[in-house]
């Protein structure tokens, strides 16, 4: 399974960016694919995650209402739109994949990888 991001950048506070995930390697019915991101000095944690076989989705509670995660199934690609965005939105986003359907999941349970994708928004 291969996982490319792209789309960071930096941005201002009430900003919108789009991240996108190019999948490939597998046929992801049986998939959660997920984005996470990790700050300097703290934990990698779950922004949102989707099951890729009937869209279903979850959200941190931290960015309900400002992001979506959505997929398009044709092209294996995998969206985050961030909108309304914080300075603590400031990471590294990774888009992430696992086997399974369980939507809320810590980040050790997820298999593979994207190579991240920096996002800073300035205040």
């Amino acid at each position: 399974v291969q996982l490319v991001e792209s789309g960071g950048g930096l941005v201002q506070a009430g900003g919108s960016l789009r991240l996108s995930c190019a999948a490939s390697g597998r046929a992801f019915g049986s998939y959660v694919m997920g984005w996470l991101r990790q700050a300097p000095g703290k934990e990698r944690e779950l922004v949102a995650s989707i099951r890729w076989m009937d869209g279903s989705t979850y959200y941190a509670d931290s960015v309900k209402g400002r992001f979506t995660i959505s997929r398009d199934n044709a092209k294996n690609t995998l969206f985050l739109q961030m909108n309304s965005l914080k300075p603590e939105d400031t990471a590294v986003y990774y888009c992430a994949a696992r086997v399974g359907s369980v939507l809320q999941a810590t980040a050790k349970v997820y298999n593979y990888w994207g190579q991240g994708t920096q996002v800073t928004v300035s205040s």
